[in-house]
């Protein structure tokens, strides 16, 4: 059996991709976790083979929780399962160490068919994900030009592009009011932007958010 540890923050998802990988032969759930920190945490405890993670998790970052799994639970396969990663998400998370990603738009089939192929050793590679990659093969200069952001700084960013509220990105971060309010002075400071559709513009073309 291939122990499977699922992060999401969203209970209902949650529970229903622990119901269906329950009902694949060959898996076994043996932890779900709803924050990235306590996904992180308890990945380092269980060891699993396979991970399900989502992007926009309290706490950490998807991409913060991969770099730890990378870090600490050497040889885990990571399938990302999201359906708000940009462009710009899906190349840090596959420079951090993802062997595929899945649209939650996608469906189950898609979704199984990547889960045998990475837990099988292999990458996953979905319409989105090609579409990324040969985007780094025609442009690989833009791999490398960093948005000037922390993880969390992308984050709220993110947030705040998508019309939170600074008490529900407090909320939904499981952080303080203030520390948000600190954050987002840091990022107008480092983008030298001074308003929300500013802050939103410089996320849509940076792909932080997706219009789609």
């Amino acid at each position: 059996m291939k122990s499977v540890v699922i992060i999401e923050d969203q209970t209902a998802i949650r529970e229903m991709v622990s119901e269906f990988i329950s009902m694949l032969p060959g898996y076994e759930i043996v932890g779900s976790f709803g924050t990235g920190e306590e996904g992180l945490q308890g990945c380092i405890k269980l060891k699993p083979e396979t991970v399900i993670l989502d992007v926009g998790l309290p706490e950490l970052s998807g991409t913060e929780v991969l770099r730890g799994l990378t870090l600490h639970v050497p040889g885990v396969k990571v399938l990302v399962f999201s359906g708000r990663a940009s462009s710009a998400n899906i190349r840090e998370l596959l420079s951090a160490g993802a062997q595929g990603y899945v649209d939650k738009m996608d469906g189950f089939d898609e979704f199984k068919k990547a889960l045998d192929i990475i837990s099988g050793g292999g990458t996953f590679i979905g319409p989105k994900m090609a579409s990324v990659m040969r985007s780094l093969i025609l442009n690989p200069d833009s791999a490398s030009s960093e948005i000037p952001l922390s993880d969390r700084e992308k984050q709220i960013l993110q947030l705040v592009a998508e019309s939170f509220s600074t008490k529900e990105i407090a909320a939904r971060l499981n952080i303080s009011v203030r520390t948000v309010d600190n954050h987002r002075t840091n990022i107008m400071r480092k983008l030298n932007l001074h308003d929300v559709a500013a802050l939103t513009r410089y996320a849509i073309k940076n792909e932080l958010i997706s219009l789609s």
